[in-house]
Formats: structure tokens, sequence, C-alpha cells
């Protein structure tokens, strides 16, 4: 089974709750990101991944409401709980699509799946070597490949961020990626802060058609490229603090062996 699972939770400390804020007058961020899920041709399952904390019953609510299940597990361990929902599950190949990237592109979301079907690896992704906008990720990998990351992970960052030891090319997983031919990686349109917000806002005003495609956010950038300025000064530096855990990890370490 193909099961897309959206990481989710209201906790983010640089743009609090998110994941639940109004894009437009009914739906919010989880709600697109749901919906373009859904115009997956490949995907057979969507899971809602969230933590168990009562603050995040609202994200359960919204799922809901969209007839998605909701899995609840570890807050601040998101391997575990990747690996306890697909474990309970049964799913066999795992989609990751994070609940901050609220205009994720079905069509990519079936190319990366295709090309993991036709071509032999643990991993694939759009993001090794980054050519597609921030708020466009996919990643695509098995279920052993998620037991093994989940069984030898230990640092923060890895527990942290589901792929991570996957993705570390000492870890020997074939790993495998997608770009495309124009670099149009300087797009941001995920959701990290208020300004990304806005100009989500501004997108998904100014298109009208759903979903809404990466051809047509570059044809709005072509037509409109003022509104891409909302969000220009913003860096995507959300991994950086999981590796500052990672040195406090280490020392403590240190510390244990004195």
């Amino acid at each position: 089974m193909i099961c897309c699972i959206i990481q989710a939770r209201t906790g983010s400390t640089r743009l609090p709750k998110k994941v639940i804020q109004k894009i437009d007058s009914k739906n919010t961020v989880l709600d697109y990101v749901i919906n373009q899920v859904k115009c997956s041709k490949k995907i057979e399952k969507i899971i809602v991944a969230t933590t168990d904390l009562i603050e995040d019953d609202v994200i359960c609510q919204y799922a809901n409401l969209q007839k998605i299940e909701c899995f609840r597990g570890s807050s601040e361990d998101v391997l575990d709980r990747f690996y306890q929902c697909t474990k309970k599950k049964f799913v066999d190949i795992i989609v990751r699509i994070t609940a901050d990237n609220p205009l994720i592109d079905p069509n990519i979301i079936d190319m990366v799946i295709s090309k993991y079907e036709n071509e032999k690896c643990d991993f694939i992704t759009n993001t090794l070597n980054r050519t597609f906008p921030y708020g466009t990720e996919v990643e695509v990998f098995s279920f052993q490949s998620l037991e093994k990351s989940w069984k030898y992970s230990k640092k923060p960052s890895e527990r942290e961020h589901v792929t991570s030891f996957i993705r570390n090319p000492k870890n020997k997983f074939i790993l495998n990626d997608i770009q495309q031919e124009e670099n149009i990686s300087h797009l941001r349109y995920t959701v990290d802060r208020i300004e990304d917000l806005k100009l989500v806002k501004q997108i998904v005003k100014n298109i009208s058609t759903r979903p809404i495609l990466i051809q047509d956010v570059i044809k709005l950038y072509k037509n409109k490229p003022e509104i891409f300025e909302i969000n220009k000064n913003i860096k995507h530096d959300g991994y950086f603090s999981s590796l500052e855990k990672d040195e406090q990890y280490f020392k403590s370490k240190e510390n244990e062996k004195v």
C-alpha cells in the first residue's frame, strides 16, 4: 500500500499554530495540504500523523472533518511517530509530506512515486539536489528503510527529522533524486513564518484553478513577480536548530564518560 503520511503539529515556534491558520475564508493550511494530496492518482491512503499533546487535538478534529485518519505519537521523536504509525497500519511505501506545504503539487507527488516504483532505490526525493521551490518537497521510501532508520538513529536531528539518517550517504541507503531542467529553488512558498503565510494567501487569491500546480505558481511569478517579494528575506533554517541539539547531545555523552 502506498500511504501518504502528513506530518502536522500546532507547536511551531516561529509561527504558532500555523497549520490551522486560515488561507482563505474556509480553508486552513492543513486543509489545503489534504486537498492537494487527495488529487494524487498514486496515493492509496492518507494519514495525518500528529502528536499526543492536548494542543494537537485540533489537528485530529480538522483531519476528521476531511474524513482523514489521524495517528498520534511522540511530539519530540518524530521518527518514532512515523515508525509506529506505519507499523500499525501495515504500510509498504511511505510518502512523507509536511503540513507546512499547503500548495504541494499532486503531479510532483505522482512523479516521485512513479520513479520510485520504476527504479531500484530505498529512498527518493526532489530535494537532494534542489531545483524545485521550497514548499514542493516529496519523499518516498520503504517501510524497511524507515525501520532500519528507527533502529539505528541516535542523534536528535535524526529523531526529529524523519529521513536524516536515510539521506546520509554514510548509512549506505540507495538514494535517488528528481530534478527539473530549470532551477527555480529560489521560489519559496512553504509556510514557516508570517511572511510565508501572507505570500500563500496571495498565491491562492490569484490562482482560481484547483489543485494549484507548480506551473500555475510559475506563471503567476512571471506575471506578478512583486507578490513574491513578500517573503524574499526569509531563510530556510529549520534544520540548524536540530544540529545545535546534536552538539548538546554529544556534549552530554562526553560528560557521561568523565
